[in-house]
């Protein structure tokens, strides 16, 4: 196994906060909600902005890119004030609406609005590294680079660079994934898969290179071939996708691939991710035993099920399995319940190491 990196281990969810909300009248449960809102980031579609009059798509657009930022910080505080091994957050890509966009671009250049932004991703950069909270931006499957489409390449670089812009004016750009940050994305197309992985990157801006991290999928790009792009950039290791990519199989930190994985990374600590099954496919003591894919599929659970995300870490197996892992990395926690499944696992994972110390 290999040895525990010098910085502590880290975990957190992704992009969006979730409050528990407890019972209580009307009045409660509204504040709750508000203060919920308050936590998340919005957007506004350039749909809807296109039948504003200037002034008012003006107000609208300042109006939500200042709530976003607002929003963000109060993320990365939340987590910041977590225990130290919950202190990971995947950022919403949202944070800037249409930035890319032709129709809003002359919008986000005017001075006010230009300032608005600087200010407020530098603030939330410098109390993330004060606060030890480390960050990323997992962008949405349109962001590939591998195509047959030029297009599709095309819009796949403008929003890498977008993400690294973002990373950019939050202070982290001065080098290879520093503090931890990195912009996760996926291979793309089967055909040009790798090669053409390969062969768009050097398109991207020297941020993004420097930022850029790929992940394997549970179709086309399993591990052993994310990992021909390792001497490229980091391979960001997804526990579940291969639990369904490969049939069922669990790697363990001993698995000489880790070590691939690792060594990606050029000595940054890694970063990995976690999810289970939906807790439909509960049986009784399944809580206690790593699901077991083939006797799944055999009930007749498809494929596409097992590999979609439970609300909650449900299972005490693969939360251990967690456990193990953190020797080497940290964990992104893809449950639907975002900070309550995190919050979840770290309170499991904490557990296990009193239980071991006594």
């Amino acid at each position: 196994m290999p040895n525990r990196a010098p910085s502590p281990a880290r975990l957190g969810f992704c992009c969006t906060f979730v409050l528990d909300e407890p019972p209580g009248t009307h009045a409660t449960l509204k504040a709750a909600r508000e203060a919920t809102r308050a936590m998340n980031l919005t957007t506004v579609t350039m749909a809807h902005l296109a039948k504003l009059d200037p002034a008012a798509r003006r107000e609208k657009l300042v109006g939500v890119v200042t709530h976003n930022l607002t929003a963000l910080s109060r993320q990365i505080a939340w987590v910041g004030a977590r225990p130290p091994l919950e202190r990971l957050l995947r950022m919403g890509s949202n944070v800037l609406p249409g930035y890319t966009h032709l129709s809003v671009q002359a919008l986000y250049a005017e001075p006010e609005m230009r300032k608005t932004v600087e200010t407020g991703l530098a603030e939330a950069g410098a109390l993330a590294r004060k606060l030890g909270v480390r960050l990323s931006f997992h962008p949405g499957p349109f962001c590939l680079i591998a195509s047959r489409n030029p297009a599709a390449i095309e819009n796949g670089l403008s929003e890498l660079d977008y993400h690294a812009e973002l990373f950019g004016l939050m202070g982290y750009g001065d080098g290879w994934h520093r503090h931890g940050a990195h912009i996760n994305i996926h291979v793309g197309a089967g055909d040009p898969g790798v090669a053409g992985f390969r062969e768009t990157l050097p398109r991207a801006s020297r941020l993004a290179r420097d930022l850029v991290t790929v992940e394997n999928d549970e179709n086309l790009f399993g591990l052993d071939e994310v990992l021909r792009l390792a001497d490229l950039v980091p391979v960001v290791l997804d526990l579940h996708h291969h639990w369904v990519q490969s049939g069922g199989e669990y790697l363990e930190p001993d698995d000489a691939r880790i070590g691939r994985v690792i060594e990606s990374w050029r000595g940054v600590r890694p970063v990995a991710h976690i999810s289970v099954s939906r807790e439909a496919v509960i049986t009784d003591g399944a809580e206690g035993r790593l699901p077991d894919f083939p006797a799944l599929r055999e009930a007749g659970h498809s494929v596409r099920d097992l590999a979609a995300h439970s609300d909650l870490m449900w299972n005490r197996a693969v939360n251990d399995l967690v456990s193990r892992h953190l020797a080497w990395a940290d964990f992104e926690i893809e449950a639907k319940h975002k900070n309550l499944a995190s919050m979840q696992i770290a309170a499991h994972i904490l557990a296990l190491e009193q239980a071991a110390a006594a």
